[in-house]
């Protein structure tokens, strides 16, 4: 692909998705898009965005297809039903789905099997992230496919990392999503321990700001927890879990130990059991208060 305006599409309208579209919108990018959950759409098709009524049409009016799905099982059940039947030599799928890095690499060598490219993208940063432009992409594929998604992610990010081959990214965002769960788990247990100890836990994320403990989870979630307000749902239990599941998986395939990763799996699974798979993270504070 040599660099020219690519026409994109776009399928997956979530929480994640929509201001993606917005944004490459914005920065004047032909967006199609599709959902499964076509009422999700309307707002797209007022900032510009044209609608399709199925992934043949989405496929037939895009160079570039952008993907940004719940889980590996979607992904794979959208590529091989959906994709593969319209294939067309030299398009290009970008996968900015968090999902198993073997299946990446399957379905990228069935893409290639009908002429077409795959780069695994997936994203960090969360919605604001989104909203603003600064996600973090790390991502899998060959140099000149790559070359195209830093062309037409450039409005969604403020960093984009070639990691490998395909694959790569996928397991890099393992990586990071085994730092954040840890991360949120050990917050929610010490903003709980602070309440029940009688300190004012709103001043904690402002008192450790700038030391060695600081993140940006303890900067966001912090005062949502302190405030008990978990909503709006910028993103979910259940995502955290399916990544820290996979950590899991990842590790055994590796005969690796993740004892951390591994107790944190179990912990948000524990959490997610208890009705709030759909919540957000802000909510593990739950955890850990006494009753």
């Amino acid at each position: 692909m040599t660099q020219q305006r690519y026409k994109l599409g776009f399928i997956g309208i979530g929480l994640m998705g929509k201001p993606m579209v917005l944004r490459l919108l914005a920065a004047g990018f032909e967006v199609n898009v599709w959902n499964r959950s076509a009422g999700k759409l309307a707002a797209l098709e007022q900032g510009g965005a044209r609608v399709c009524e199925n992934i043949a049409e989405l496929m037939m009016r895009s160079d570039v297809i952008l993907l940004c799905l719940a889980d590996t099982a979607v992904v794979e059940t959208l590529v091989e039903q959906q994709i593969l039947p319209c294939a067309e030599s030299g398009k290009l799928v970008i996968d900015l789905s968090s999902i198993d890095p073997e299946t990446s690499r399957q379905l990228a060598v069935r893409l290639k099997q009908s002429g077409m490219h795959w780069v695994d993208a997936p994203v960090s940063g969360g919605t604001a992230g989104a909203e603003q432009g600064t996600l973090a992409i790390m991502a899998g594929g060959d140099a000149e496919d790559i070359a195209v998604a830093r062309q037409v992610l450039k409005p969604l990010y403020s960093r984009l990392t070639h990691m490998g081959p395909v694959g790569s990214g996928q397991t890099t965002k393992i990586c990071n999503q085994m730092i954040v769960g840890c991360n949120v788990l050990v917050i929610a247990e010490m903003m709980a321990l602070a309440q029940q100890a009688g300190v004012d836990s709103a001043k904690i994320p402002e008192a450790l700001a700038g030391g060695f403990a600081d993140s940006k989870p303890l900067q966001i979630i912090g005062p949502e927890m302190a405030a008990d307000q978990f909503e709006p749902v910028k993103w979910r239990v259940k995502t955290l879990l399916k990544d820290l599941n996979m950590a899991v998986e990842l590790a055994a395939e590796q005969g690796n130990a993740i004892p951390m990763s591994g107790l944190a799996a179990q912990m948000m699974q524990l959490h997610g059991g208890r009705g709030f798979l759909e919540q957000d993270p802000s909510t593990l504070i739950k955890l850990y208060r006494k009753v």
